[in-house]
């Protein structure tokens, strides 16, 4: 396993969500539809983006996306560096960021 990965499974980090063109709640609300988003691990060396694929049964989405007011709690599933993982993140809407760690399945 990797240092990468190493560092991700202990602890929480900061992430933020990573959204093109437009950084807002709805966007955000957007991906989340689709059953896909960009999470960016900022405390690695340039950052770290993963795409994780959700897993809408297992996430808490329970937020008020119009307003851009609440927390919300992703999980979802990816391979980083051949190892499966699952990705969790406890994010703010208003910041669209917060903290995440890995867990490998």
């Amino acid at each position: 396993m990797n240092q990468l990965l190493q560092k991700l499974r202990h602890g929480d980090h900061p992430v933020e969500v990573s959204l093109r063109p437009n950084r807002t709640p709805n966007a955000f609300k957007e991906c989340i539809d689709r059953g896909f988003v960009h999470v960016r691990f900022t405390d690695t060396d340039g950052g770290t983006e993963l795409g994780v694929r959700l897993d809408k049964t297992a996430c808490d989405l329970n937020a008020d996306f119009e307003l851009g007011t609440g927390k919300i709690k992703l999980i979802g599933n990816l391979t980083l560096d051949y190892v499966k993982v699952q990705c969790i993140a406890d994010i703010e809407l208003q910041s669209l960021a917060g903290k995440g760690y890995l867990i490998t399945v």
